[in-house]
């Protein structure tokens, strides 16, 4: 039995994001050759269970997220040199610059996902990017695995470190319900993202709003004022539909699965989970030209990289090459995105 230690999560049972939703795969496909203790946010859980999908679980009194992530990885990771793991699975890079200590005191395996590249996005002041990219540079340094969930971020550490590392990127197939009712297909496009600059929303928006075309677009609109701005804006298009965030799994399944296409406008991170959920459903796919996208979908899907190019392949596009597009992302899912495929590849790097 390989014992594997989690840290850098809120927890589960999963309620917050990639991270979270991909320790809740492992732990439910996990092979009965490992056992996981999965480090938790007790100020994210009112019910306290001692276990869930057979994982131990450990309170942390502290934040997973903001500031406090930082303290919250390191205390995890102090734990887990009494635990003595035989592996110790690091989500994130926020505690590892503690990586150098726990190395001189634990024997354990050291597997650290780095995520999509912190240090490099937006929202980061200058001194958090500077503090990111060091985090990074010492989860790469005192990690035996790195794992990255995009080829493009493998190519990266390569060439920034040197350094040799897994790509593994998430299962998507969650998202179908077996046995679910799919009704007829709807004259509409769907997106779903944090509404962040980076995710392109204001492009997306400024393309539909200029086509007939009908698009209803999921995010978390009044959570900033960038959000609150657009939705204002464009709340007043008779094509498009602005949604609030939707948690209920049914819901999302009968906006996939009834949509023409998904339109995706993520720029950073990597792998982005929403996308290969989304490959699942057998839709088109109109993804923001970068080399994280076009990486996951293969080059087969359909490439925009600003509002006038969105509209025009949204028009120019042929049923038939939709067909074909549609096929091809579900079989791309199905052959890379899948938990059982997911959970063999970390099971490998415990080894």
């Amino acid at each position: 039995m390989i014992k594997v230690a989690v840290v850098g999560t809120v927890g589960i049972p999963a309620c917050y994001g990639g991270f979270e939703s991909l320790v809740e795969n492992l732990t439910s496909y996990t092979s009965n050759k490992i056992e996981y203790d999965v480090f938790c946010s007790s100020k994210s859980y009112t019910n306290k269970r001692s276990h869930y999908n057979g994982a131990q679980l450990s309170y942390i009194p502290l934040n997973a997220n903001g500031v406090q992530s930082i303290f919250y990885d390191i205390i995890s990771l102090i734990f887990c040199i009494f635990k003595k793991p035989d592996v110790t699975l690091v989500l994130g890079v926020s505690g590892c610059l503690f990586l150098p200590v726990y190395r001189l005191l634990s024997k354990s395996k050291i597997v650290t996902n780095i995520d999509g590249l912190e240090w490099k996005r937006d929202k980061w002041s200058k001194w958090a990017k500077k503090f990111l990219k060091f985090s990074e540079y010492m989860a790469v340094k005192f990690s035996d695995v790195v794992i990255t969930d995009n080829k493009a971020i493998g190519d990266y550490v390569n060439a920034e470190y040197s350094k040799d590392n897994v790509v593994i990127a998430y299962g998507g197939d969650h998202a179908i319900i077996e046995g679910k009712h799919v009704g007829p297909e709807q004259d509409y496009y769907l997106s779903l993202c944090r509404i962040e600059p980076e995710n392109n929303v204001q492009m997306i928006l400024n393309a539909f709003s200029k086509s007939q075309h009908k698009l209803k677009f999921v995010g978390n609109w009044n959570s900033s004022e960038f959000g609150r701005k657009l939705k204002r804006e464009f709340s007043d298009q008779p094509n498009i539909d602005i949604v609030d965030p939707i948690y209920d799994v049914n819901q999302l399944f009968k906006l996939r699965s009834e949509c023409k296409g998904y339109v995706h406008g993520h720029s950073a991170g990597g792998t982005n989970p929403s996308l290969v959920e989304a490959m699942h459903f057998e839709k088109t796919i109109f993804a923001f030209d970068c080399n994280f996208n076009r990486y996951t979908t293969e080059d087969k899907a359909v490439y925009f990289s600003s509002s006038k190019e969105l509209n025009d392949k949204l028009t120019e596009v042929t049923k038939d090459e939709l067909a074909v597009i549609s096929t091809d992302m579900k079989q791309i899912a199905d052959r890379r995105y899948t938990w059982k495929v997911i959970n063999h590849m970390y099971e490998e790097t415990y080894l």
